[in-house]
This record gives structure tokens, C-alpha cells and sequence, in this order.
């Protein structure tokens, strides 16, 4: 593992750090934003998943989380949102191959090689960042867009193991937008039976835990009638008698702009979720 960017920020440090991934079969990047907290105690972790197109960089320049981390006292891991190379399947469309690892394991060729983001992210990744930070292992889940949709499943296939998971602008199922449906045929096949397991929509349906879903939604969201549809995950929470607060925000799109409107509130969320 080896660092290649440090810069003080809001009191603490916020770092970059390569490594080899033995999940993906190639070279990763993850950022984390160390709180002054972090200096002399152990902290929570707080785990933040990008979307389409995006890497490490998107959260940790836009978001302005750093300010609130270090208020709550949180580390904030955010990982690239694929797996990178000139050996690495690819694809020249934004929303397919490289920056679009749908944060699944690949079972199709060739992208079955590389795309295992569900095992860097829920199992690899959280063993190393507790093997060489100083953290806990109380963690908690969020994303935008692809990486809500990250959040929600990952969450949702590991009962026990978040404290809380929350989301913007998420895409809940993509078993019925056109972003998933391509994705999952090309990384998972035709067979839409396995599709389920990556679908937070058809999860909450069977989900032992009850772990509480929030989302944040954007009203001026140029895709949310056509890519995320709210709606759906909120029906199948409620039929499950699973816990979802939907919050609809008067007049924000898709941009970090949103993300970074309400932010905090998800910081301070998650920090009351993983200290309680």
C-alpha cells in the first residue's frame, strides 16, 4: 500500500493511498479523511460509494465532508468506483466497463476477471483500512447514484456488519431502469434471476435485519423518473414493513451540488447510528 496524497484538511488529514487488490486482480485507490480525532483514539468509519463515471476524487474535492467528519469525529473511506487498466475490460460507453463497476461481482466474460466490486468493497477493503488506520469496526454505508445503489445492497446482504447505511439519489432498481438493465446483462447475463441479488428493491423483500434505509432525493433530478424511481424501493420497504424514510428536496438534480446541500445531515446521521 502506498500513499500518494496527503493534504490538512478541517483539522485532520486527508489522504490517497494505492494498493494491490487481490479482489479485483489489479491496482486500487482509495481516499480517507483521517479526523483530528484519529490522532490519539480509535473512530468509526463511515464508507462512501461514488457513481458512473466517478473515482476516489468526486466525494473528497465536491462533497465537503471533511468539515463535518471531523466535527462528529468519523473517518470517511471513499474507494474508486471500478477497477482500472489497460488490462482491465473496458467499454467506450460512460456507463458500462471502467468508472461503472456497479459494485457487483462479474460472473460473464471478461469483465468477470476484474468486476468484483461487491468483494472489494464489503469484505476487502473495510480488513485493510482496520488493519492500518486506527478504527473501529463500527462501520456505516452511503453513495450517490450507482453508489446508493452500492450502499443499499451491500448493506442489505450483510446483516450485522453497518450500523446504518443512507443514499442520494440512488439507483434502487436496476433490474427495471435501463442503467441496470445494461449493466447486469453485460456483468451477470440474461438470467435476471440473478440479477435479484444485487437489487435493493428485491432485497428489502426477504431482509432479516431491519436496518433503517434512508434516502435523499432530489425532485429536479433529470433522472429520476426514467433511472431511479424511488417509488419502487419504497413500496417494497413498506410491504416488508421495512424501515425507509424517502426525503424529496424541492428543486436539486443529480449533481454534487445536491450531495453537498446535505451532506451533513448524513454525517451526523450515521455518527448517531455508530455511536449508539
Amino acid at each position: 500500500m502506498e500513499r500518494i496524497e496527503r493534504h490538512a484538511c478541517c483539522g485532520g488529514w486527508q489522504e490517497v493511498y494505492r494498493h494491490r487488490s487481490t479482489a479485483v486482480d489489479g491496482e486500487m485507490r482509495f481516499a480517507i479523511y483521517l479526523p483530528p480525532q484519529a490522532e490519539d483514539q480509535k473512530v468509526p468509519v463511515l464508507y462512501w460509494l461514488s457513481g458512473l463515471t466517478c473515482t476516489e476524487q468526486n466525494f473528497i474535492t465536491k462533497a465537503g465532508a471533511q468539515r463535518h467528519a471531523a466535527e462528529h469525529g468519523l473517518v470517511i473511506v471513499a474507494c474508486d468506483t471500478s477497477p482500472r487498466g489497460e488490462n482491465v475490460a473496458n467499454d467506450d460507453a460512460y456507463d458500462l466497463g471502467q468508472g461503472a463497476g456497479f459494485y457487483l461481482n462479474a460472473t460473464v466474460a471478461p469483465w468477470s476477471q476484474h468486476y468484483r466490486m461487491y468483494d472489494y468493497v464489503a469484505h476487502e477493503l473495510p480488513k485493510l483500512i482496520e488493519q492500518h488506520f486506527p478504527v473501529t469496526d463500527q462501520r456505516a454505508i452511503s453513495g450517490h447514484s450507482m453508489g446508493g445503489h452500492g450502499a443499499l445492497t451491500v448493506a442489505l446482504k450483510n446483516p450485522g456488519r453497518y450500523c446504518s447505511v443512507s443514499a442520494f439519489s440512488p439507483i434502487v432498481a436496476p433490474s427495471c431502469v435501463p442503467w441496470g438493465e445494461k449493466a447486469f446483462t453485460a456483468y451477470l447475463g440474461t438470467d435476471r434471476e440473478t440479477w435479484r441479488t444485487y437489487d435493493a428493491t428485491e432485497l428489502v423483500k426477504t431482509a432479516n435485519e431491519k436496518l433503517p434505509l434512508l434516502v435523499d432525493q432530489g425532485d429536479a433530478d433529470e433522472f429520476l423518473q426514467t433511472q431511479l424511481r424511488p417509488e419502487l424501493l419504497q413500496a417494497a420497504a413498506k410491504a416488508a414493513g421495512h424501515p425507509f424514510e424517502l426525503r424529496l428536496r424541492a428543486g436539486y438534480d443529480h449533481s454534487y451540488y445536491f450531495v453537498a446541500s446535505f451532506i451533513g445531515e448524513h454525517v451526523a446521521y450515521h455518527a448517531a447510528a455508530l455511536r449508539g
